[in-house]
């Protein structure tokens, strides 16, 4: 039986909310992401070895309104008319059976959602690479530190979820929330 601190399931998710007050956006940011009904605890960074990555429909289904429910979430948020929130989640796993895997988590200004995407998935492959011992060098392309990991037999499976906004017009806030939660 698996413990009921190890989850057994994890599904991704993300929103964008706009409201003039700042926890009010963040709110409606969760209400699109579909978690504004649990009580969220945030937690670091570790994906749980057999942890089984499912879909948000399904995820949703295994929850009840009120419950205590883990993830990884990453939310930016700007009251500035026009400026570029980011967020999001990256995940690297190794190919290895019954190892734990990495989940990384960015917020922040001005990354298009290709460039945020992409940089959550080189945090988590970087942080599981150190891992197995691979000492990399940060200014390398994400590219070439992949062929790193392939030369070192190092398999690295990765995945992201990025959700980027632009500040509201009229300079309502503006949250944009990426999210990895965890189901057991």
């Amino acid at each position: 039986m698996a413990s009921p601190f190890v989850p057994e399931r994890m599904f991704f998710t993300k929103g964008v909310g706009k409201h003039r007050n700042n926890l009010q956006s963040f709110e409606a940011a969760l209400r699109v992401a579909r978690i504004a009904e649990f009580n969220l605890v945030r937690v670091s960074s570790i994906f749980p070895p057999g942890c089984k990555i499912i879909s948000r429909r399904r995820g949703l289904a295994l929850l009840q309104p009120g419950q205590i429910v883990h993830c990884v979430m990453a939310d930016a948020r700007s009251d500035e008319p026009n400026r570029l929130v980011s967020s999001g989640i990256g995940l690297a796993l190794s190919a290895g059976k019954g190892e734990y895997g990495y989940i990384s988590e960015f917020h922040g200004f001005g990354l298009t959602h290709r460039k945020c995407a992409d940089l959550v998935e080189d945090m988590a492959a970087s942080m599981l690479a150190t891992t197995h011992g691979l000492e990399l060098d940060p200014d390398k392309a994400y590219d070439e530190r992949r062929e790193i990991y392939r030369s070192k037999g190092l398999v690295v499976r990765t995945r992201a979820v990025a959700q980027t906004a632009e500040g509201d017009k009229n300079g309502l806030w503006t949250t944009a929330v990426a999210a990895a939660v965890f189901v057991s």
